[in-house]
């Protein structure tokens, strides 16, 4: 039996410390702040509730399996609704679609929407994302990153790694599918799940068309923080203890340079065999632990982008809404420029979650989270060239949130008159509650054709170091966070 710490209580560390637990280990989840989830947050005022992170949940099998392997199956604990439609799309001329969780329906959708051929150029790219996935699926979402591991897999299915199309962007494989722009808009958007650019992510993320289409999207009544609750639950009741309030400060290592605990913000020292990091590569690298490789790994990559959150609180229904609702600007290119660049985009899309849900909202009244795409927090006094964006300066939430109010109203969702009142979540209140390095929700993008690589692994270099979540491999994402989890209890091993 090893003693194992865990630091952060996000989705990824209370898998790896339910995990790990079950086989038997003695583990200790360390969570600097008063509650547990990370980055799956919780709101709530007035009789509004608001998941402040992840809206939807995707490839359900991942938690069954996670939930399996930890002592009863997932239905136990939670409730999962799918939804149907996935979400729904408003483009810039007016047209509006369903993404219907049927294929044929929503093929036949595009087709009445954008016209005759939308859908069977949709079910090409679709056919093309199954095969990414099933590529990738065992040899690089399941198991440990190595060097030379995209090579192994072209040795073992040449047919494979041609799907994957090494070196071509996600940008550059819609333009061959998708005649209609609406339909490469919708592309795009796949990039941001892991806060990247299309025009520089690679390709190979058309995989994730798959995983939504082909497992459904998903919601947990009372909100996706049940899933974090409900994750905790399972480690604990294999005897791991949960440390609310309780910062680590460094990783602790012997002379020979193995781990051998953590440094707590109180000053006392907790003993470790093995430590689990659920917390940004940057942070570990750059505050909690030496190694210099570790960090020059980190820097080579290019920072995801942050989200900038509004959580509405409205009186009255709005008809036809669904659960999911995102409008995209007239130029959706501009909104990448700006944000990678560090500045305020004028234009951005717009990412409803209104759940019909009464944990969420008082009778007759509506929660909306509403998130646009948005540069980390970079205060421009702690980058050598001056320059940033920060977040904090008096008034810029505050104006940035009416602006996109405006920007609703001139979509078609003009809700300024029954507002109640609203709350700003900024990236620089995002890197305060959950350690992130500018508040970058997932770490490293997947900007370049090498940024799979620059991920760090889930066996740190440090002997006895391990990462979970986000900004580890295989990246971003409820899913991949748990498979992350999996990958790393199967490194340490059972008891």
């Amino acid at each position: 039996m090893a003693r194992v710490v865990v630091i952060g209580a996000g989705v990824g560390g209370l898998a790896a410390a339910a995990r790990l637990a079950a086989a038997g280990h003695d583990v200790t989840v360390c969570e600097q702040s008063s509650r547990i989830g990370g980055k799956l947050g919780w709101y709530e005022r007035d009789g509004y509730g608001f998941d402040t992170g992840p809206s939807l949940l995707t490839m359900p099998g991942v938690f069954e399996d996670l939930f399996a392997a930890t002592g009863g199956p997932l239905r136990a604990e939670l409730d999962l609704r799918r939804l149907d439609p996935i979400a729904s799309y408003r483009f810039a001329d007016g047209t509006t679609l369903a993404a219907h969780a049927d294929d044929d329906t929503f093929a036949a959708e595009l087709d009445e929407r954008l016209g005759a051929g939308a859908g069977s150029d949709w079910r090409r790219l679709a056919d093309r994302a199954a095969r990414v996935f099933d590529a990738a699926e065992g040899p690089f979402l399941s198991s440990p990153v190595r060097a030379g591991g995209l090579a192994r897999l072209a040795w073992a299915s040449p047919g494979d790694i041609a799907a994957v199309a090494p070196g071509r962007s996600l940008r550059g494989l819609g333009r061959s599918y998708l005649r209609d722009p609406r339909l490469r808009m919708m592309l795009d958007r796949y990039a941001t799940y892991s806060g990247s650019d299309p025009r520089r992510a690679p390709a190979a993320l058309v995989s994730v068309v798959h995983a939504e289409r082909r497992f459904g999207g998903w919601y947990v009544p009372g909100g996706l923080r049940r899933l974090g609750e409900a994750i905790a639950r399972r480690a604990e009741d294999h005897g791991a203890r949960v440390l609310l309030d309780t910062p680590v400060l460094r990783v602790t290592r012997t002379p020979g340079g193995r781990v051998d605990g953590v440094r707590l913000a109180d000053g006392s020292q907790l003993p470790a065999d093995i430590v689990v990091a659920n917390v940004d590569a940057a942070a570990l690298y750059g505050q909690l632990v030496d190694d210099r490789r570790g960090r020059r790994r980190v820097q080579r990559a290019t920072r995801s982008m942050s989200g900038f959150v509004l959580l509405l609180a409205l009186s009255g229904r709005t008809p036809g809404l669904g659960h999911h609702t995102v409008t995209f600007p007239a130029d959706y290119d501009g909104e990448f420029d700006a944000v990678f660049a560090g500045r305020l985009a004028d234009d951005p899309a717009v990412y409803l979650a209104v759940p019909a849900d009464p944990a969420c909202a008082p009778p007759d009244s509506e929660a909306w989270f509403v998130l646009v795409n948005a540069a980390p927090h970079a205060p421009a006094a702690g980058r050598p060239d001056g320059r940033g964006l920060d977040w904090d300066q008096p008034g810029l939430a505050d104006g940035y949130a009416r602006h996109i109010l405006d920007v609703l109203a001139a979509r078609g969702l003009d809700v300024r008159s029954r507002l109640r009142w609203y709350k700003t979540i900024t990236p620089a209140d995002l890197a305060r509650r959950t350690g992130s390095v500018g508040g970058s929700i997932y770490g490293g993008s997947s900007n370049g054709a090498r940024a799979a690589f620059l991920r760090p692994p889930n066996a740190a270099r440090v002997p006895g170091l391990f990462l979970v979540g986000g900004s580890a491999h295989p990246g971003g994402g409820l899913p991949l966070v748990v498979l992350s989890a999996g990958i790393v209890a199967g490194l340490v091993g059972a008891a």
